[in-house]
């Protein structure tokens, strides 16, 4: 059995090493590095694959969703809602720009945002709703979109971790995830499905003045060199960062799909115990049956596979894992809202009663595109001797 990684990139450069290594040189033989041709040429294929007006590269994905709030223009002390279950990056710039945070519960199946509670909290100062793909797995953008009409409100996706995935309306009709809203935000960050081999991100939009907006927020507020017509920062995707992009795009769907096949065989063989609650693919809250992850599904792209143990011995499991030398995760160990920096006097306990028994029992396990079959045997035998 090949070495037990959370990650492979290895395994996945060597599979398009010629490309990428040749695609690379060239950038360094252009001399071409901030907004050359290989950023120029992946703006637009992305915008074809997403099939999305405008794509706007920039430097990671934290900075994509801080753009996408400046674009906006949202203004200190408008409330933007969002999930507490989550990244604190998500959170994080909505502080920096002196927003005002708004964290709420999360649905118990899916771990996405909780529209229900979305609704109770929304207010007179509430501007946007920020739903997060966690995990891969597209929110319940019917139920979101429908809010955020009903209340006049922006929708800012956080899709830093479902790059490639679909989501299905009610109608039958399909959309990438980080389309959907008003503007989305991704992250490239080599771990991702789509990652590059150093920093990256990139917002989507297809509304024109939005994006010509967010075009002279990346670079210092300039349309015309320097000339600053609005308040900018400096956020370029660079050159060699995106022929990386490049060479992997075309083979996003066949990762997508690797991801997807594992998480059928991790759930085969764990789903059997009563201790574990694996991953589902649940996207209307209107679903009355468990779906599985079957040969269509494309809601999910699996960015970590993440399963819950329910019998205490989550912990115990963790300390199993290191012992053995299996890779793992635990995303996300504290709430957003008991956290220092976002702690407020305004949330409720009650109020976050599945973020609370989440932290207690989800753990992630290895999950990439070269994982292979006697991995996943090795890594669900060694869970179910610790669990059942």
């Amino acid at each position: 059995m090949k070495k037990l990684q959370m990650v492979d990139l290895k395994g996945q450069y060597e599979k398009i090493k010629e490309q990428v290594d040749q695609s690379i040189i060239e950038v360094v033989n252009s001399t071409a590095y901030i907004n050359g041709p290989e950023v120029h040429g992946f703006q637009k294929e992305m915008e074809e694959y997403l099939g999305v007006k405008h794509v706007i590269p920039c430097a990671n994905g934290t900075d994509a969703l801080q753009i996408a709030m400046m674009g906006l223009g949202l203004q200190p002390g408008d409330e933007v809602i969002t999930a507490d279950f989550t990244f604190a990056a998500t959170v994080e710039v909505i502080a920096l720009l002196n927003l005002t945070p708004v964290l709420v519960d999360v649905d118990p199946k899916t771990y996405n945002i909780d529209v229900d509670a979305v609704e109770k909290a929304i207010s007179p100062k509430t501007k946007a709703i920020v739903p997060v793909h966690l995990f891969g797995h597209v929110a319940n953008m019917d139920a979101v979109m429908d809010l955020a009409k009903k209340h006049n409100l922006f929708v800012i996706e956080d899709n830093a971790q479902a790059i490639g995935a679909d989501y299905t309306f009610k109608n039958g009709k399909k959309q990438k995830a980080g389309t959907i809203g008003d503007v989305g935000a991704t992250s490239f960050f080599p771990s991702k499905n789509l990652g590059c081999y150093g920093d990256g991100g990139a917002i989507f939009t297809n509304n024109d003045d939005l994006a010509h907006t967010i075009r002279g927020i990346v670079n210092h507020g300039m349309y015309e060199r320097y000339h600053h017509d609005v308040v900018g920062v400096n956020s370029r995707l660079d050159s060699i960062q995106a022929a990386v992009l490049r060479a992997k795009l075309p083979n996003l769907d066949t990762y997508n799909a690797a991801r997807q096949n594992a998480a059928r065989k991790y759930s085969e063989a764990l789903s059997k115990s009563e201790n574990i609650i694996t991953p589902t693919t649940f996207t209307h809250k209107s679903c009355d049956v468990k779906c599985s992850i079957c040969d269509t599904c494309d809601c999910h792209v699996f960015h970590q596979y993440t399963l819950r143990i329910t019998n205490g011995k989550r912990d115990e499991l963790v300390k199993h894992f290191q012992e053995k030398g299996i890779p793992h995760g635990v995303y996300y160990p504290i709430p957003l809202h008991l956290q220092k920096a976002y702690a407020d006097e305004r949330y409720d306990e009650a109020d976050f009663t599945v973020t609370n028994q989440l932290v207690k029992e989800v753990i992630a396990l290895p999950m990439h595109t070269e994982l292979e079959d006697d991995q996943i045997e090795y890594i669900t035998t060694e869970i179910l001797k610790v669990v059942d």
